[in-house]
C-alpha cells in the first residue's frame, strides 16, 4: 500500500515508518526537520531506517506549504495517510505560541483538506494526552468534554481534533485521533524526561524535579504504541465504521515519576541529585489511560514493562551518546 507519513524524522513517526517498511509498504515519508531541538537527532533517524523491505521516499516538506504537498498527494494517491507531524512540547507552547498555529493549525489544516480531496481510506493523526487537562476524571475517558485545556499546545490539539470531527461529518471522511500518552523509548526527543534523566545519569549531573516528585505518569513503550497505530491504520472495522473516533494510546497503568527516575539511577548505577522544585505551568499531576476502546479495535493491550523498556531504553542510550 501507499502510505503517506508525515513527521516521519521525529520519534513516533521514526518508529511506525520503520514498521510499515518492515511490512513491506511504499511510504512516502514527509519532515520539516525544524530546529526545536538538535536536527542532527532526526538526520540520524533517518539514516538508521531499513528500506530493505519496503519502498521509501524522504521529502523535506513544511506542511503549511500547500502547494507542494498538493503535488505530493496527486502523485502517490495515498491509500492511508498517518499525520504524526506536530510542534511538539507544552512548555515551549507557552514561550512561542507562534510555532504552535503555523505546524499544529495551518499544517494540520492543509493536510486535512488535501485529504478531502483526494480521499485515503483512513486519516489518522496525533493528538495528546494533554488534552485532558486539570478537570478531568481518572482514568481519561474520550468522552470527556477536554474544554479546559492548560497549555496552547493542549489547546491546538484539542482543535485538530474538532477540524478532522468537522470534516468527517462534512465530507465523509473516515479520520482517527490517537491521544498519546508519555511515549518513552530508543529515539526518544532529548526534551523529554527519559533522555534528560538519562543524560544526566551519564554526565554525573543533577537533575530537576517538578512538582516535588508527586507526579504520574502513564509511560508508554514505543514499540507499543506503533503496534497500536499500524493496528489502527487498516482496521477493517473502524474503516467500515466511518466518522472520527478519538482513540486513547497508552499503558493504562501511571507509574510514580520517582519510580521512573529509581529505575534510570539503577541503570547508571548512580544516584542522582535531584533538585525539587513546584510544578510548572502547563503540567498536569497524572495522566491515565482509559484503554478499553483501543483494545475493543486492535486487540492488543501495551505488554512492555517499564523495567524492560528502560532496559531497552538505556542499552540505546548508552549506545547513542557513548556512554
Amino acid at each position: 500500500m501507499s502510505i503517506l507519513v508525515t513527521g516521519s524524522a521525529g520519534f513516533i513517526g521514526h518508529h511506525v515508518t520503520q514498521k510499515l517498511l518492515n511490512q513491506g509498504h511504499h511510504v512516502v515519508a514527509i519532515d520539516s526537520l525544524n530546529s526545536y531541538y538538535d536536527p542532527q537527532l532526526k538526520f540520524d533517524r533517518n539514516k538508521a531506517l531499513d528500506t530493505s523491505q519496503g519502498q521509501y521516499e524522504f521529502l523535506q516538506v513544511d506542511l503549511a506549504d500547500r502547494i507542494t504537498l498538493r503535488k505530493i498527494f496527486e502523485k502517490h494517491r495515498f491509500d492511508f495517510v498517518i499525520h504524526l507531524a506536530a510542534q511538539a512540547g507544552v512548555r515551549y507552547s507557552i514561550e512561542n505560541p507562534q510555532a504552535y498555529m503555523h505546524s499544529n493549525m495551518d499544517g494540520f489544516f492543509s493536510i486535512l483538506d488535501l485529504a478531502k480531496e483526494h480521499k485515503p481510506k483512513h486519516f489518522i493523526y496525533a493528538s495528546s494526552s494533554s488534552v485532558y487537562g486539570m478537570d478531568s476524571k481518572q482514568p481519561f475517558n474520550e468522552d470527556e468534554a477536554c474544554d479546559n485545556p492548560v497549555s496552547f499546545y493542549a489547546a491546538t490539539k484539542r482543535s485538530n481534533e474538532l477540524m478532522a470531527a468537522a470534516y468527517s461529518n462534512l465530507y465523509g471522511m473516515v479520520t482517527t485521533a490517537l491521544r498519546f500518552f508519555t511515549v518513552y523509548g530508543p529515539w526518544g526527543r532529548p526534551d523529554m524526561a527519559p533522555i534528560l534523566f538519562a543524560n544526566a545519569a551519564m554526565k554525573g549531573e543533577g537533575i530537576k524535579v517538578f512538582n516535588n516528585g508527586d507526579q504520574k505518569r502513564d509511560f508508554t513503550y514505543i514499540d507499543d504504541i506503533v503496534e497500536n497505530v499500524v493496528r489502527i491504520m487498516d482496521n477493517e472495522k473502524r474503516i467500515a465504521e466511518g466518522g472520527h473516533q478519538i482513540m486513547n494510546i497508552g499503558n493504562g497503568s501511571p507509574v510514580n515519576l520517582m519510580d521512573f527516575i529509581g529505575l534510570i539511577e539503577k541503570s547508571y548505577d548512580i544516584e542522582l541529585n535531584k533538585e525539587y522544585l513546584p510544578a510548572q505551568q502547563g503540567d498536569v499531576k497524572v495522566t491515565y489511560a482509559d484503554t478499553t476502546k483501543l483494545e475493543s479495535y486492535t486487540e492488543f493491550k501495551p505488554s512492555t514493562s517499564l523495567e524492560t523498556g528502560i532496559a531497552r531504553f538505556v542499552e540505546w542510550h548508552k549506545s547513542y551518546y557513548g556512554g
